[in-house]
């Protein structure tokens, strides 16, 4: 069963539906399609396909289509397969499932499946990341703009990071209790937000463990050596960084906030629960599980505005310098 997401990401569907007809092996499989209409939908629609005994549910969407499909899929026989489409498309790029519909699709006729790893943050399910502090706040600026994309996601993101405030937390886990100011607590299955945007960049989803990323307090002068070292998976060199690993974690805070899961902002207490639990999603993934090799910055900022997924990386210095320009006019109106 594929399920569409018609309102992520901003790719034509109807040419992904094409390409499915034209490419998917019919002497492997059998399909239906559908549609959501709702938020939560995805997850309704995948618990039927699990009742049903359906083999694979494609989730066609962004992170939080998968994420609401997996939900339903965990534990159970039926596997997760993706065509992704959203904005950032964190765990299809972990596990090597590229951005074109046509390779996704010959990742499906392969049929290799995986069984990964998955969190729970204070009950509620991701398989990439999820986290409190500036990823959190922008993910609810995000999703209350009612937009979608990369430009939405980086104007927002450059609107606020100068003005937020660090705030304090305590983490604690099997070895102890640990008190850090930070900018944000990363907590990673995966190793990406999305986008080749390397939070926790050693992370594994097979491993039984989350990796955890605090980004302490920083200067402007900060911001280039840790936005080069984000997209080119170096983020453990930075002086600003502290890494660990755990199955668990308690983090505490002042007072309740946001916090995010796969991107999807909701709102919690002053403690935020979070744990992996080992091997409960099964995923249909390349062979070789290659992940995509990152780029920098400017490289996924061409490839959205070329509209040409998968395509080689050419840099249009005009394209860049208008998307510079709609991005300073969108700030200028703040």
């Amino acid at each position: 069963m594929f399920v569409v997401n018609p309102v992520s990401g901003v790719q034509n569907k109807a040419s992904i539906l094409r390409t499915i007809e034209e490419k998917i092996d019919a002497n492997l499989y059998d399909y239906s399609i559908a549609f959501t209409q709702y938020a939560g939908h995805a997850t309704v629609l995948a618990a039927t396909a699990v009742e049903r005994g359906i083999d694979i549910v494609v989730a066609i969407g962004g992170d939080g289509t998968v994420n609401e499909i997996g939900r339903a899929l965990v534990r159970t026989p039926t596997a997760l397969g993706i065509i992704p489409c959203g904005s950032g498309n964190g765990l299809a790029r972990h596990m090597g499932i590229s951005v074109d519909a046509k390779t996704a699709v010959d990742v499906l006729n392969e049929g290799h499946v995986e069984c990964i790893d998955y969190g729970k943050v204070n009950g509620r399910l991701f398989f990439c990341t999820c986290g409190v502090g500036f990823d959190a706040f922008v993910s609810l600026k995000f999703a209350e703009t009612g937009k979608r994309g990369l430009l939405t996601y980086l104007e927002n993101t450059l609107h606020e990071i100068l003005k937020y405030e660090p705030e304090v937390y305590e983490i604690e886990d099997e070895t102890g209790t640990r008190r850090y100011k930070a900018f944000l607590i990363a907590c990673g299955n995966a190793a990406q937000y999305g986008n080749n945007a390397f939070i926790t960049p050693q992370a594994s989803t097979v491993d039984g463990l989350m990796d955890v990323t605090i980004l302490e307090p920083f200067t402007v002068l900060d911001v280039p050596s840790l936005a080069f070292q984000l997209f080119n998976k170096t983020l453990n060199q930075n002086s600003r960084i502290r890494m660990f690993r755990a199955k668990r974690i308690l983090i505490h805070r002042v007072k309740a906030g946001v916090a995010h899961f796969d991107g999807d902002p909701m709102m919690t207490s002053e403690d935020v629960e979070v744990e992996i639990l080992h091997k409960g999603l099964n995923i249909v993934c390349p062979v070789d599980g290659k992940m995509n090799v990152p780029q920098n910055f400017l490289q996924i900022i061409s490839e959205y505005v070329s509209g040409l997924p998968g395509s080689k990386f050419i840099i249009n210095q005009t394209r860049l310098f208008d998307l510079n320009m709609k991005l300073l006019q969108r700030l200028s109106k703040r």
